[in-house]
């Protein structure tokens, strides 16, 4: 397993960063094990899994050394012949397939001649089974991917250090979410993930611009590999994909939504498959619900390392709900809306954590009244096509939180438009 090869055509901005050999782990990788969120500390063990043992701790180590070869051959490709005339190749091939594109060129017919070709593992009911139960989950499963998973994850710093670099501070946190729900939201669409399915083409194009933004960001002058490691790395994607996908699941249990044993595998199903159309190692890819569990617990343990930049991204985005589109009542929905979401972060996270993100501690209030509602939801959606009722019910929560976020505005990857120039 070998980082992606470099264009020999683009001479890089820091000739003595990116041309000297990366060393076998950046210096990022902590010594030891890191302090993980109490209910990763509980779920863990009580799953039967294991902290990481030194062998299992420096392989992640290494792997913070590790992109993704195939989108990085392609994206060296599309750069040496030039991006103005092969990003709407890739478009074209993603829209309608590369057996529709005249004369497609090798690199790219060779990416997705693998991608289109759907793995004999895959099974599609249990795929839409698992995206039904994830859109039932409604606002609250959002809420806790905003609260809990990206807000937490600003305490992998070394995930910082990319986001830093593609603007992330200029955009804004606000931003940043809506469009990685945005992806989310099209990969739960029905037959969202089948091939030019709406989840399909917004996976890969969100490959795509990991890619892009992977290329130019080790080649900018202020990042070092033997510090950092390879930006957007195979480390920090396995821990990015089960956070986004998986963990709302897990963090909706103590909302009081609940699942069948099979709609929690369901779940780590869809996820196996996204993760694969995203570069994600096979080894990061979970087999089931259990094993989705396992990648969340073990990146933990090696990325959870906060540094300054934590509260850098977290305090403004603890902020955005001041800014939130109510339409009526603004100045107190807003203000609700402030401590209800940082009840969320507090009840999840704990008093620790809100100190080291940055942000007060506020009594978890909104959770707490949850619970009943959600408990009897869940027991409906045990009914014959209460899960079919849930899950129309739950999206239609979950665009209109999109559309209080953002209004309709939302394009995946406009947040590195400066970077990807689309």
């Amino acid at each position: 397993m070998t980082t992606s090869p470099l264009a020999a055509s683009a001479r890089p901005a820091n000739p003595s960063a990116q041309d000297a050999p990366a060393p076998r782990i950046p210096a990022r990788h902590p010594d030891r094990l890191c302090s993980i969120p109490i209910g990763l500390r509980v779920v863990g063990p009580l799953l039967g899994l294991r902290k990481p043992n030194r062998e299992l701790f420096t392989h992640l180590g290494e792997l913070l050394n590790v992109g993704d070869p195939d989108a990085d051959r392609l994206v060296d490709w599309m750069y040496s012949v030039g991006m103005s005339a092969a990003r709407p190749l890739f478009d074209a091939a993603l829209e309608v397939g590369i057996d529709s594109v005249p004369d497609a060129p090798a690199p790219l017919r060779e990416f997705f001649e693998i991608y289109e070709k759907v793995p004999g593992w895959v099974n599609r009911e249990i795929i839409e089974e698992g995206a039904r139960v994830m859109r039932s989950g409604g606002a609250d499963g959002l809420y806790i991917a905003r609260d809990v998973a990206l807000l937490g994850g600003y305490q992998f710093s070394g995930f910082n250090q990319t986001l830093l670099r593609t603007g992330a501070l200029e955009k804004g946190s606000n931003r940043r979410f809506a469009e990685t729900t945005q992806w989310a939201t099209d990969v739960i669409t029905e037959n969202g993930l089948r091939p030019q399915g709406v989840g399909y083409k917004s996976t890969l194009r969100v490959r795509l611009i990991h890619a892009i933004v992977r290329r130019h960001v080790a080649r900018m002058d202020d990042w070092d590999p033997a510090e950092w490691g390879l930006p957007i790395n195979q480390t920090d994607m396995a821990a990015t994909l089960v956070g986004a996908l998986v963990s709302p699941s897990v963090g909706a249990i103590m909302m009081g939504i609940v699942y069948r044993p099979s709609e929690y595998d369901a779940v780590a199903h869809l996820t196996r498959y996204t993760g694969w159309l995203l570069g994600v190692d096979d080894e990061f890819l979970p087999r089931d619900f259990r094993d989705a569990i396992r990648v969340l617990y073990h990146t933990s343990y090696v990325l959870s390392t906060p540094d300054e930049t934590t509260r850098q991204l977290s305090v403004p985005m603890g902020d955005d709900p001041d800014q939130w589109n109510y339409r009526r009542f603004p100045k107190l929905r807003r203000k609700i809306a402030r401590s209800q979401h940082l009840s969320i972060t507090s009840g999840f996270l704990g008093p620790s954590a809100m100190r080291t993100l940055g942000l007060p501690f506020v009594f978890p209030w909104y959770p707490l009244i949850r619970v009943p509602v959600n408990l009897v939801r869940s027991i409906a959606a045990l009914r014959p096509g209460g899960r079919e009722r849930a899950a129309i019910r739950g999206m239609a929560e979950q665009r209109e939180f999109m559309r209080i976020m953002c209004g309709d505005d939302v394009t995946i990857g406009h947040s590195a438009k400066q970077i990807t120039g689309h």
